[in-house]
């Protein structure tokens, strides 16, 4: 297949996941021993857990055929485990050609470094060890972009109704932290770029989120508040720590458990938090509405950053959790109350990424974009 037709082939239609446009092609791909059944390795790497599954095609859809979790720390590096993972697979199950694993923190130069462990990945050495033509890193929330266009009905959720178009797209997700990442379409799909627009000047929008900042530096002790403080499940337990230290609230049955929390964080305080909110607490559903509030007016700004005119997602730990807040007009009003482009965000798709392996699955659309690129993606 020459260059020109490889090319063209990798221009997929956004409202037909993974349908190519070229269908002239099908008989040679098809020829093609890669592109005719190519088994994937996708991996969603972490500090404390590593997930590892292999998809292959059945149709255009991408199918799971093995999973398996693994202890990270067990583990004296990300090889031996990959090379156990591949040789100990189904036997009904072909061994990975092309692989993608998302990794928690930056990847530069093609090597990422993983938060609480020791390890030093580097992709040569990993697509070697697992005996794969071609395996990439991607951060563990830029590679959702790969995912979004293909994400099915059980997958996500819609916020708010609107139009998509070829524009870039966006997403941002509270979870420990509050992660950002945008795509942009080229000529070979799409192409992620992560952020660190969760560390950029939390910026209060209210006398009361002023004396939430004021209070939060303080306790904190720093000089400077990031939007993921307030804005994170993190973030969370910090505003309801914050409403539980005000006079009135010392007899409240979260108070010790928030001071605990405040000193190890070994307590869930923000699930509690959630849970004391639907069973109707006063206190503890006014710290979710402020909350809510202030990630919906985040999520707005990333909007108005990116012009995210091909959509604009919500993901992160989160997302499934905080569903029925996330679809209320408390998070809607504050995303859309931007002034003069108010019209303009209110005219956004936006949807929740509700999958708690949406980035496993999406490793595996990176995957096999790598694949069915033949190497031009290298």
């Amino acid at each position: 297949m020459g260059a020109a037709a490889a090319e063209f082939f990798l221009n997929w239609h956004p409202s037909l996941p993974f349908i190519r446009i070229d269908r002239s092609l099908k008989s040679e791909l098809h020829s093609h021993p890669l592109m005719a059944s190519p088994t994937l390795l996708a991996g969603d790497m972490g500090g404390t857990k590593t997930l590892l599954a292999l998809y292959d095609l059945e149709g255009e859809t991408l199918i799971k055929r093995h999973q398996q979790r693994f202890v990270s720390a067990d583990w004296s590096s990300l090889e031996p485990m990959l090379q156990a993972f591949v040789e100990e697979r189904p036997k009904d199950v072909q061994a990975p050609t092309h692989g993608c694993i998302a990794v928690a923190g930056p990847v530069r130069n093609r090597q990422a470094r993983i938060t609480n462990l020791p390890w030093q990945l580097k992709e040569q050495d990993l697509a070697a060890a697992a005996g794969m033509q071609q395996l990439e890193l991607v951060n563990d929330f830029g590679v959702l972009i790969y995912g979004l266009p293909h994400f099915g009905a059980d997958q996500q959720v819609v916020l708010q109704e609107g139009n998509q178009d070829d524009g870039p797209l966006a997403i941002l997700g509270a979870g420990t932290g509050l992660g950002m990442a945008r795509g942009v379409r080229t000529s070979n799909g799409l192409m992620a770029l992560s952020s660190e627009g969760g560390h950029r000047e939390f910026a209060p929008r209210s006398d009361e989120e002023w004396q939430l900042a004021c209070w939060l530096k303080q306790d904190l002790g720093v000089d400077r508040l990031s939007i993921e403080r307030v804005v994170s499940g993190t973030g969370l337990g910090h505003i309801a720590h914050w409403l539980l230290q005000q006079p009135g609230a010392q007899s409240h049955p979260l108070r010790s458990v928030a001071e605990a929390w405040r000193r190890n964080m070994a307590s869930d305080l923000p699930a509690q938090v959630s849970l004391a909110a639907e069973e109707g607490d006063p206190l503890m559903r006014h710290a979710l509405d402020l909350w809510l509030s202030a990630y919906g007016s985040a999520t707005g700004d990333l909007a108005l950053q990116e012009l995210c005119s091909g959509g604009l997602w919500v993901g992160g730990g989160t997302a499934s959790k905080q569903r029925n807040g996330l679809q209320s007009p408390l998070f809607l009003e504050a995303m859309r109350d931007k002034g003069r482009f108010k019209d303009f965000i209110s005219g956004l798709k936006v949807t929740a990424v509700i999958d708690q392996e949406a980035g496993l699955f999406s490793s595996a659309c990176r995957a096999r974009m790598l694949a069915e690129s033949g190497g031009t993606l290298a």
